[in-house]
């Protein structure tokens, strides 16, 4: 129960810049209290910003006695006047710099106990585990914070370039009956007395939407049962989906490119923490094309892996950017049996399929391609990789019934968000991760 007698509405840390000279009521948490002689000086920090609170006995002995208590993380309400800060103490680095707010009253609304380690500084300098094993604490660090502003930003960039070009968002199921890509990296659950899964992907379920909407996307949940620690892998990972209805491979190119310069224009504009993306013309290459390239420039032979490495996909992206000034690099043309059965075999040559991913300063960042939408090849393509045709009755349905030429892609936010802030472990960009050694706290 607050008791700052006040008939003031509370106002945002980031709106007192506009109330200089009246007298305002803030709440928020202690970031950092520090004492100077007879002053007290509070950074106070809300969800739109950071403030710095004066607090001297000569204008309040009161709230200057609250305040000899307060440590970081506190919750507290403070009614105080906002002031122009003096000339030379003005934070160029804050929105809020230029003033701060000379504490009359303050009421503690909640009381923190000491922190595990200094929350102060402008980098939060811990090991990954600890950053992890006391997550609902460190996400309140403004740096971590600003990688989940930057996801948020992503958001918002996607569903824009998707409602741009037509598609109708669908919400699919995280449980389900059957493998999407085949393989054993399922975790399984028990559903009645029924066996099911945690989606792969939403892949399935996206394509049964094309004869309805034509065009549609989702953001989903998917979940990865890979018995690896890596930097670069997670067992739940957030996927931003579009499928097409009546489109070609080309358009598809075409398409994923326009969606990935809006997501990243839209962040880059946002967030001026976020280092400056290289636009030049995106280049196109054929998974040989990128190997023969890796082989002529690097002098690593892999020309005949149905992937490129971890190190080929940086070596790639580096050519990339000193031929195209691009930090976007499409690769296509992957062996048609290293894809799921949905992928459609090129014509031209079906020992490759007409799939894709796109690179971003040294990652995979999506993947996708034309579908194979013929019923009967559908059918053949399920059972040559030795799987039960009867697990997707639901899915050939779609293809039984009139689908036409089709196709997608599927970015990975978390992977997206790490190469955006040069991050060195996707973990750090997911709210709290999932892998094989923890669930919120280590296994």
């Amino acid at each position: 129960m607050s008791n700052v007698k006040s008939p003031l509405k509370r106002t945002l840390i980031s709106e007192t810049v506009d109330c200089i000279n009246k007298v305002v009521l803030i709440k928020g948490w202690v970031r950092i209290r520090r004492d100077h002689g007879k002053l007290i000086f509070l950074d106070v920090r809300d969800r739109s910003g950071v403030i710095q609170i004066v607090v001297n006995p000569k204008v309040s002995q009161k709230a200057y006695n609250v305040a000899q208590d307060l440590k970081p993380e506190f919750v507290v309400e403070i009614l105080g006047k906002v002031n122009k800060r003096p000339e030379g103490t003005i934070n160029k680095d804050l929105p809020t710099g230029k003033v701060e707010l000379e504490a009359q009253e303050i009421d503690i609304l909640s009381k923190a106990q000491k922190l595990p380690f200094d929350m102060g500084g402008e980098e939060l300098h811990l090991e990954l585990p600890t950053l992890l094993d006391h997550r609902s604490l460190t996400l309140r660090h403004p740096k971590v914070k600003e990688i989940f502003q930057v996801q948020e930003e992503l958001l918002k960039g996607f569903r824009k370039a998707a409602e741009e070009l037509g598609c109708t968002e669908i919400v699919v199921p995280t449980i389900v009956a059957s493998a999407t890509e085949g393989g054993a990296e399922l975790f399984e659950v028990k559903y009645y007395d029924h066996k099911a899964y945690l989606s792969q992907s939403p892949q399935l379920y996206k394509q049964m939407m094309v004869p309805i909407f034509e065009r549609v996307w989702t953001i989903a949940h998917a979940y990865r049962a890979e018995p690896s620690v890596t930097t670069r892998h997670l067992s739940e990972t957030t996927q931003l989906d579009c499928e097409f209805g009546f489109v070609t491979f080309e358009e598809l190119l075409d398409i994923l490119e326009k969606v990935a310069a809006e997501m990243l224009n839209h962040v880059e504009n946002a967030c001026s923490y976020v280092e400056k993306i290289g636009f030049g013309k995106i280049p196109r290459l054929t998974l040989r094309e990128a190997q023969e390239t890796i082989y002529s420039e690097f002098g690593r032979d892999n020309r005949k892996e149905k992937d490129l490495t971890p190190q080929d996909e940086v070596d790639i992206c580096r050519f990339a950017k000193e031929k195209h000034k691009s930090d976007l690099v499409t690769i296509t043309h992957f062996p048609t049996k290293a894809k799921p059965f949905y992928i459609m075999p090129d014509s031209k040559n079906p020992e490759y399929s007409l799939s894709f991913d796109l690179l971003f300063k040294g990652i995979e960042i999506l993947s996708g391609g034309q579908r194979v939408n013929d019923y009967d090849q559908l059918i053949k393509a399920i059972k040559d990789r030795g799987m039960r045709v009867e697990d997707f009755k639901m899915y050939l349905m779609a293809f039984k019934y009139g689908m036409p030429e089709e196709g997608g892609f599927s970015f990975g936010l978390e992977r997206i968000t790490m190469k955006l802030l040069g991050l060195s472990n996707i973990r750090e960009a997911s709210l709290f991760p999932r892998d094989m050694e923890r669930v919120d706290e280590r296994l």
